[in-house]
């Protein structure tokens, strides 16, 4: 059996759970794990989960999401997860992301 066999059955095994298997990449880090697996967060551990955990996407002032990325945090959101999108050098403050 190939790696490649092991991360495609948990792509599969995360999907029919409920939840996402992104690909995990980080140009600036070697050693990286392969995928980040996200399972949907039971509604009672959503706030403790959020003060660990969230998405940030970054844009320049004034600039938005594209539809795209729109779509994708509200996968996130529908698991649970926190997502905002930060476009000053201002920490989202709690409940508002």
């Amino acid at each position: 059996m190939l790696e490649r066999d092991v991360e495609a059955w948990l792509v599969v095994e995360t999907a029919r759970r409920g939840g996402i298997a992104y690909k995990f990449t980080s140009p600036a880090r070697r050693s990286v794990p392969d995928r980040l697996v996200l399972l949907r967060i039971p509604e009672d551990d959503r706030a403790v989960v959020a003060k660990y955990v969230s998405f940030v996407e970054a844009k320049a002032p004034g600039k938005k999401a594209t539809a795209a990325q729109e779509r994708e945090h509200e996968r996130l959101r529908d698991l649970g997860y926190e997502v905002c999108v930060m476009d000053s050098k201002v920490w989202p403050e709690e409940g508002t992301r």
